[in-house]
């Protein structure tokens, strides 16, 4: 496979293993973006979602392909179990992570964005929500929630009986939506929010930036301990925007915002002389920015290189 985790002629790519090796690369390449995008709702991480589907392919070029009735929930369910191990693991790397950690942001298509519940299943906001589950939790409820597969298929997937997993996506369900935003803003009014930020960043506008910023605001800034950033969240307007504009002057450099969509929703790629610095993505509710997300760490924005394909289905 390729760096995209796309079939090539040495995994397959190509007619060299008959009709069986055409039959597996048709179905894999029907249902990649799904794959990444069910790898990458678990782990937040394009590299890690990467790694599953490269596993995912392995895994499927073993199977007898004729011999599967429904290759889409066959596929699911190797990535899903790749995706499980691979969280695990995942989960006690991440307890010893330099500050807070942040999703690694993706640069979406166009459809993406136009896809409200697609959107919003890859947002920031939700995306952090789903790392306070726990790997079976997160599992179950993107499965069933996000992708709406059915209880016996994500059962097959995590190891467990039907009834089980109903217990598990109720409990699932209830944390998340205790903790998710409490409704879907329409782009507009984001970009309008990160405008705010924009000028605030670019000419030092504090009381712009207090004007959007809602009272219980949480700045949280992923530096991975290669880039500063502040060692935990920000919570409140006043202390948020005085560290924004504060942070600047104290830089004493040229900072310009660049509107962009990343993980189909609004969103600002900060350049610091000119150079990338970082991605910034809101929560915006009643219009006022309730959760500002800034990812410095470099090894997090290899996801702006291109635009990526996701899918629900």
């Amino acid at each position: 496979m390729n760096e995209r985790g796309e079939p090539t002629a040495a995994t397959g790519g190509a007619p060299a293993g008959g009709g069986r090796v055409d039959a597996a690369t048709e179905a894999f390449v029907t249902h990649r973006n799904l794959l990444f995008t069910v790898a990458y709702e678990m782990l937040g991480s394009v590299a890690d979602a990467e790694d599953v589907l490269q596993e995912t392919w392995l895994g499927w070029m073993k199977v007898e392909v004729e011999q599967v009735l429904d290759p889409r929930a066959y596929l699911v369910r190797i990535a899903t179990r790749r995706a499980l191990d691979r969280l695990r693991s995942v989960k006690r790397r991440r307890e010893e992570y330099v500050g807070p950690w942040l999703p690694e942001p993706l640069l979406t298509t166009p459809d993406v964005a136009e896809n409200a519940e697609l959107a919003e299943s890859v947002s920031m906001a939700l995306m952090l929500v789903l790392e306070t589950l726990s790997p079976t939790e997160r599992a179950v409820f993107v499965l069933r929630e996000v992708f709406d597969v059915g209880y016996e298929e994500i059962a097959a997937a995590v190891g467990k009986n039907p009834a089980a997993v109903r217990q598990i996506a109720h409990r699932a369900r209830r944390h998340v939506d205790a903790r998710r935003p409490r409704e879907v803003v329409p782009p507009g009014v984001a970009r309008a929010a990160l405008e705010s930020i924009q000028r605030a960043f670019e000419t030092g506008d504090l009381q712009g930036l207090l004007d959007v910023l809602a009272p219980e605001v949480v700045l949280i800034s992923d530096g991975g301990g290669i880039k500063q950033a502040a060692p935990r969240p920000i919570v409140g307007a006043g202390k948020v925007a005085r560290f924004i504009v504060g942070g600047i002057g104290k830089a004493q450099v040229t900072l310009s915002g660049e509107p962009t969509v990343v993980n189909g929703n609004p969103a600002l790629v900060l350049r610091v002389n000119g150079e990338v610095d970082g991605v910034v993505a809101v929560r915006v509710e009643d219009a006022r920015i309730t959760g500002l997300y800034y990812v410095r760490n470099p090894r997090k924005l290899t996801g702006l290189a291109s635009e990526v394909p996701l899918a629900l289905r």
